[in-house]
């Protein structure tokens, strides 16, 4: 908590640009948690420092460019990214291999899944822009829908724990995990609406 209370101070002192730049670098990988983040600036809404519609629209915002930026400078500079000295400390050729092995496993449904695994998001992003496994539009679309889910719920949970910090305290701890089974709910429904269409369109096709 005591990064969070450090993200409130900063953010009631800048507003909306400091929630922005900060969503930013957590999507160019740095060590800043993105939940915490977004909570945080639910949080200054909540005491009154900014709307907390305007928030979660410039936090998904925020959310969004952030991710397509590496999604783009992995898919324009290829494997040799890994070779930047920064990419080259979040993203190693054993984690390269990882990612890609995931790929194969899950498909495109690990770009959704991403948004939900903050240890390898930014990863997930690079590889899937520099192997160029989907279309830029393609992730947008992956991308926002899990995004659509994350960023509301840690918005508005901070704007309604504002004044409370032990409820917020204990609802972000039940909110990880329910975010976890909400994910993979929904990508059980993507799965089975996919099969359902391959399913019909070969039944068609016969």
């Amino acid at each position: 908590m005591q990064l969070l209370e450090r993200l409130i101070l900063l953010f009631a002192e800048s507003g909306y640009a400091a929630v922005f730049v900060a969503l930013l670098l957590c999507g160019a990988g740095a060590p800043l948690p993105e939940d915490i983040t977004l909570i945080a600036g639910g949080v200054i809404a909540g005491l009154g420092y900014a709307n907390v519609h305007a928030m979660a629209a410039i936090a998904l915002v925020g959310v969004l460019v952030g991710d397509a930026a590496m999604f783009l400078l992995g898919h324009r500079h290829g494997a040799r990214i890994m070779q930047w000295p920064l990419v080259a400390r979040l993203l190693t050729p054993a984690r390269y291999a990882k990612v890609q092995e995931k790929f194969a496993r899950y498909g495109n449904r690990l770009l959704f899944l991403a948004r939900f695994l903050p240890g390898m998001r930014t990863a997930v992003y690079v590889t899937a822009g520099a192997t160029h496994r989907i279309s830029f539009l393609r992730f947008l679309l992956l991308d926002g829908l899990a995004a659509l889910i994350s960023v509301p719920v840690w918005v508005y949970l901070g704007y309604a724990g504002a004044n409370n910090r032990e409820w917020l305290a204990m609802w972000i701890g039940r909110s990880q995990n329910g975010m976890w089974v909400l994910a993979v709910a929904a990508a059980l429904v993507a799965g089975w609406l996919w099969w359902r269409r391959r399913y019909r369109a070969g039944r068609c096709d016969g």
